[in-house]
């Protein structure tokens, strides 16, 4: 019988399969050959206890992809939840997550939250629109968005990601239709047994749509990419890297730099240009610091 695994507490799996949900324990193989299941993997179960509803996982299905922190494999689609205030756009952290989502090959979305103020989320949708990323503005209080919402989410595994705050709860209990009184019930229910349960776990929102609430991707680096690929990760840069003087322009000293002469015509935002640099210098300075104490 094939599942996919929607939890895991002290490496116990919960298997969500066509006849129901089981507990699992790894076959010992699994161990050996150093594989570990985790959150989002399809997995071949065999039932051990009907009555019960355990299993053993003999076979894990291969990945569509895996991404370390937090841990879960196959993942289809990264929603990047904003809001317009309380808190304020993190568009650094954004061009980051965006940046290692490119990486990941992964496709990110990001929806608008808190659309109270035209004037602090029209300009942000005007650009990330213009990059290639596709925006939704959502109101989980006024539920505008919430349909629209549901079906980019329809047959996928899904991943809401954002900061304290910009409404993720909110908006997955409009999705699931909460009562307001239960309002984080499913969003924080994998907080409970903190130092056993792995920090993700899906939702089913209908048939063959999970949704995965984490905070995994809220404060994370993306030591994973080498400062000289950088420019590969941002999509608005592509056309322009051909027009550098430079093979292995890093797009900042540089002259006749293809991507800078794009920033000064208004091709480029100038502001997501300033926020890539601080990301290649940031990048630079921990390949620094890291180069420095393999020296030691």
């Amino acid at each position: 019988m094939q599942g996919i695994i929607i939890g895991n507490i002290s490496n116990l799996y919960k298997i969500e399969t066509e006849q129901g949900i089981y507990d699992a324990y790894a076959r010992g193989k699994l161990k050996n050959e150093e594989i570990t299941p985790i959150v989002g993997d399809k997995v071949e179960i065999e039932i051990t206890d009907n009555e019960k509803n355990t299993a053993v996982i003999e076979k894990i299905l291969p990945r569509k992809n895996h991404i370390k922190r937090p841990k879960m494999a196959n993942v289809d689609q990264i929603l990047f939840i904003i809001s317009t205030k309380n808190p304020k756009p993190d568009l650094l952290m954004l061009d980051k997550q965006l940046a290692y989502m490119e990486k990941l090959q992964i496709e990110p979305i990001i929806v608008i939250n808190k659309i109270d103020l035209e004037e602090t989320y029209k300009p942000i949708k005007e650009l990330y629109t213009k990059v290639g990323y596709r925006t939704f503005l959502t109101s989980a209080k006024q539920k505008i968005g919430i349909e629209e919402l549901r079906v980019i989410l329809r047959n996928k595994i899904s991943v809401l990601s954002g900061n304290s705050g910009v409404g993720k709860s909110s908006l997955i209990n409009a999705l699931f239709h909460i009562d307001k009184t239960q309002e984080g019930e499913v969003s924080k229910k994998n907080k409970k047994g903190k130092n056993t349960t792995t920090d993700t776990k899906l939702y089913e929102l209908e048939k063959n749509t999970y949704i995965a609430d984490t905070p995994g991707f809220s404060s994370f680096e993306i030591n994973e990419i080498e400062s000289t690929e950088l420019d590969t990760y941002f999509r608005e840069f592509q056309s322009e890297i051909s027009k550098c003087e430079f093979i292995g322009c890093t797009h900042i000293k540089e002259q006749n730099c293809g991507v800078k002469e794009a920033v000064q015509t208004g091709i480029i935002s100038k502001e997501r240009y300033e926020r890539y640099c601080k990301i290649y210098e940031e990048l630079k300075e921990k390949e620094k610091y890291k180069w420095q104490s393999l020296k030691k």
